[in-house]
C-alpha cells in the first residue's frame, strides 16, 4: 500500500484509480509529471522541497495551510492538532 506524502493511501486518489498515477512518488520527477497532466499537488511539492515522507509524522510545521480547501479536511486537521496536543 503507497502512502502520499499527505499520509492518504494512494489507493484512495482519483488520479490512481484512473492509472493516471502510479502513485505518490517523492521526487522531483513526479512533482513534474503532475504538473505536467495539470495535477499540481502542494503538499507533495512541499513534502519533496523539503525532504519529509509523511508530513503528518516527519514535518515541524503541520498541520498547514496546503492542506486546506479539500473535502473534509477541516475535521481531519483538527483530529491531528489534538493528537499533537496530547503527545505534548
Amino acid at each position: 500500500m503507497r502512502v502520499g506524502a499527505c499520509g492518504i493511501c494512494c489507493e484512495t486518489c482519483g488520479l490512481f484509480t484512473k492509472e493516471i498515477c502510479p502513485g505518490c512518488e517523492k521526487t522531483e520527477e513526479h512533482v513534474r509529471f503532475l504538473r505536467g497532466i495539470n495535477a499540481n499537488c502542494p503538499v507533495l511539492e512541499c513534502a519533496v522541497k523539503n525532504k519529509v515522507d509523511v508530513c503528518s509524522r516527519d514535518c515541524d510545521r503541520f498541520p498547514c495551510e496546503k492542506f486546506r480547501g479539500w473535502p473534509l479536511v477541516n475535521d481531519w486537521l483538527e483530529m491531528f492538532k489534538n493528537r499533537l496536543k496530547s503527545k505534548k
